[in-house]
């Protein structure tokens, strides 16, 4: 009968200390140290000296892991599949612990990726990332207007320029990569322009307006809509938080509720 009781009391107790800074804090810093571990492996001289060590830290960090996890899954049980962030850990400690044979040899290159766990844990980075893939389909508008006009000016620079520059623009695709370089401000000017220039004195009528309308205005609209996709995504992310602590709330009082049954009847 005490089982119950007992089981509440503790899962209450695991889910604040999850909940907390210094838990949060604690498993930051343990990212952070088998990140630099698995960097330190890459250094002969430093698994020659300090080898040992260095796996040692590893294997401690996955048994850290590890256990956060299942915590996590006594906590929150079926509602931990439900929080995606959860699931990217639980994948991502997965192949840690997947045998590094020789058929599974790659995935002792795969270790690293433990350290996107920070994007998990850090609530300002898990903000950046869901507003980078909410922002996914405005991009893709931008894309395709970014797109259509590397297309007509692509086949106009060929057109223009390809017989006296067949290096630059000698077909649509050298076209592409040259104003590709000319749109990354990258030896645009000294480097392709002026050149051109000194054979086409009126080019920069056609550069100096690609540039403007790549660099400076398209371009920026993907800064546009990523700040406003983070923005909304924030929104979304509290709201969805609310949600989740409601319904928490409403799974602990039923349980609350069952234990008040179960003891009145034993009464």
């Amino acid at each position: 009968m005490n089982s119950l009781p007992t089981q509440i009391t503790l899962r209450l107790r695991l889910r604040a200390l999850l909940e907390t800074r210094r838990f949060e804090h604690a498993i930051t810093a343990v990212i952070v140290v088998n990140a630099v571990a698995l960097g330190l492996e890459t250094s002969p001289a430093m698994m020659a000296r300090f080898g040992g060590a260095i796996v040692a830290v590893d294997r401690i960090a996955i048994a850290i892991f590890v256990a956060e996890l299942a915590i996590k899954l006594f906590v929150y049980r079926q509602a931990f599949f439900r929080n995606g962030w959860n699931i990217f850990d639980f994948v991502i400690v997965g192949v840690a612990l997947v045998p590094a044979s020789q058929q599974f040899g790659v995935l002792r290159a795969l270790r690293i990726l433990r350290a996107l766990r920070l994007v998990s844990v850090v609530p300002s980075m898990r903000k950046v990332i869901v507003g980078l893939f909410s922002a996914i389909p405005s991009i893709g508008t931008v894309i395709v207007m970014l797109g259509l006009l590397f297309y007509i000016s692509a086949v106009m620079a060929t057109k223009l320029f390809g017989p006296t520059f067949p290096e630059w623009f000698g077909s649509f695709g050298a076209s592409l990569y040259s104003l590709f370089q000319i749109m990354t401000l990258e030896s645009w000017s000294m480097g392709i322009v002026r050149p051109v220039m000194e054979e086409h004195p009126l080019a920069w009528t056609f550069f100096v307006p690609f540039i403007l309308v790549t660099s400076f205005i398209v371009l920026n609209l993907f800064i546009g809509v990523i700040v406003n996709a983070m923005s909304e995504a924030a929104g979304e992310e509290a709201h969805s938080e609310r949600e989740q602590i409601l319904r928490e709330l409403r799974a602990l009082a039923d349980e609350v509720r069952a234990l008040r049954e179960t003891a009145g009847k034993s009464v």
